[in-house]
């Protein structure tokens, strides 16, 4: 199933108030677009910083520069190639007009990121913002970053370290709350999560298929421990509904959200939030550890469980983004 999926892809408070500010907050060129015009299209490139050496999907829209960036961060043991076929962003950006980057670290073992506060991969992802702005034509008010999972825990991280220059974030299956976290702005949040997760459950904590997840090297599970501790950074124990609310009162919003059912198995809680700093959650209803919306990774419903097709949790993101640029 995934080598198909591989083969397959060789896209006062106001609620919700950053649209009516969006249009309004002018592009800011990235040194990129000093250089000559890259070629439209898909290819994959290499990066390396700070000791750390990976690579990217770089997905480039035939549009007009500045373009917005968005940053799409594979989950754990999900190499790049499954992230980039699950989410579409790069074919989505084809069609909207933005940068899509899919990164991954060359290092022994399974794809997985460190997203502990200053590490080594933290500073490789900031890195690669820079190489991306330094070598393509990008807005820089409009980096964006999304992730499924354990790159939903490094999306959450690096809202943390790059609050300056992140305009927004989208955490699936995975938003977390760290203690450590400080930011010197507002970071509008917009979260997916199935309520019947079970490898990173909605009530806190890991779910009961995450034992089922091998350790790096392979000789025991995600969630082991041995003597240096437990063998995979997993989410802490907040709540899915805990950690949102965590970043509304970062935000400075209110602290009671506006619940809605959107979809027959969705809702959506929207905080009451100052202008452009709009903190969201879209709660599937005995949905599982999957992209919403996804029809192209065939997952096993019997390990991650199920998915929705009522909503699409891309082009949600995508129009989240496009509401929330860095201000001036």
């Amino acid at each position: 199933m995934v080598a198909a999926a591989i083969v397959a892809i060789l896209g006062p408070f106001t609620l919700f108030a950053g649209v009516a500010n969006a249009e309004d907050v002018s592009a800011a060129p990235s040194p990129g677009c000093a250089v000559a015009a890259t070629t439209p299209g898909r290819t994959l490139e290499h990066f390396a910083a700070d000791g750390r050496a990976g690579s990217y999907i770089r997905d480039i829209p035939a549009a007009p520069g500045p373009r917005p960036v968005v940053l799409d961060l594979h989950g754990y043991l999900e190499p790049a190639v499954i992230a980039h076929a699950s989410s579409g962003f790069g074919d989505y950006g084809a069609t909207q007009g933005f940068i899509t980057v899919t990164p991954q670290l060359d290092e022994p073992g399974p794809p997985r990121w460190n997203f502990e506060p200053q590490s080594a991969d933290m500073h490789w992802l900031a890195g690669l913002i820079d190489h991306v702005g330094a070598t393509l034509c990008a807005d820089t008010r409009r980096i964006f970053v999304a992730g499924l999972s354990m790159g939903a825990f490094t999306t959450s991280s690096l809202a943390c370290h790059l609050s300056d220059r992140i305009a927004a974030i989208a955490p699936v299956a995975g938003v977390q709350d760290f203690p450590w976290c400080t930011t010197s702005r507002p970071v509008p949040v917009i979260a997916f999560h199935g309520t019947a997760d079970p490898i990173v459950a909605y009530t806190g904590g890991s779910g009961p298929n995450a034992r089922l997840l091998p350790s790096p090297d392979g000789t025991g599970s995600s969630v082991g421990t041995d003597r240096n501790g437990p063998t995979v950074n997993g989410p802490g124990p907040a709540s899915v509904p805990e950690s949102v609310a965590g970043w509304a009162r970062r935000n400075g919003c209110g602290a009671v959200p506006d619940r809605q059912q959107i979809a027959p198995d969705v809702y959506r809680e929207r905080y009451p939030c100052p202008a452009g700093t709009d903190v969201e959650l879209y709660s599937v209803q005995g949905g599982g550890h999957v992209w919403p919306g996804d029809t192209v990774v065939p997952f096993p419903e019997v390990f991650v469980g199920s998915n929705t097709t009522s909503i699409d949790a891309t082009q949600l993101i995508w129009d989240f983004f496009e509401a929330h640029p860095l201000p001036e």
